[in-house]
């Protein structure tokens, strides 16, 4: 997941993504931490840094 390297692309604090995703800070940390989420959170996430829930989503570090 590209959360954490979107979230900084676009220059937001985790508690900035979580007012505008509605979605708790420490949901977002856990995902960033440990790479995985609901497809509901995925999709205010996504929705809130204006991506794809593939672009979101896609693994870019090789592994399956």
């Amino acid at each position: 997941m590209n959360l954490k390297k979107i979230r900084n692309e676009k220059a937001l604090s985790i508690r900035a993504l979580s007012e505008l995703a509605d979605v708790p800070q420490r949901t977002i940390e856990d995902i960033e931490r440990f790479d995985r989420c609901k497809v509901d959170t995925a999709i205010k996430l996504a929705d809130a840094l204006q991506v794809t829930l593939d672009e979101l989503c896609r693994n870019t570090d090789g592994a399956e």
